[in-house]
């Protein structure tokens, strides 16, 4: 699992639209937060989602971008996007990929039974490429709010 200070790990992945989007475009411009969560139109997910599409403005005012990510197709994620009113990038890491560099892809028990899977998680990234908060096994629940609470006191 990644920490405070290590350096994030680079990536490119699709996002809804078939454009790559590369980390390292934002990098020496932008602070990201990338959001790991397991699957695009379950109840807690768009809530999570949807709060922070819903914050987009609050974000780009503190000079931020927002990823969502999960194994979710590009097709998938124009759904979801589409009938949610998501305005944030939901990114499909379909090989569970980058989610196994971000330390996301777990080994969980559910019902009594081992099953792997993103546990939800979310970085705060700042312009260095520099990882400033890595929290893993988020409520969703006033979780964008505590993100841009983070990020007013990277800016102070």
């Amino acid at each position: 699992m990644l920490k405070q200070g290590d350096k994030a790990p680079r990536f490119s992945l699709p996002d809804a639209d078939l454009e790559t989007v590369d980390l390292d475009r934002y990098l020496g411009r932008q602070n990201v937060v990338l959001l790991f969560y397991p699957k695009d139109g379950t109840p807690g997910c768009t809530k999570e989602v949807t709060d922070f599409s819903d914050h987009d403005v609050d974000f780009r005012q503190r000079d931020c971008v927002l990823f969502g990510i999960n194994r979710d197709d590009y097709l998938k994620h124009q759904d979801f996007r589409d009938k949610e009113g998501i305005g944030i990038a939901l990114l499909s890491d379909a090989d569970a990929s980058v989610c196994r560099q971000y330390g996301v892809w777990q080994t969980r028990e559910v019902d009594g039974q081992k099953k792997e899977g993103i546990v939800r998680s979310t970085f705060v990234i700042d312009r260095k490429g520099v990882i400033r908060h890595a929290l893993y096994n988020v409520n969703y629940k006033g979780h964008a709010q505590e993100v841009l609470r983070l990020l007013k006191e990277l800016d102070s």
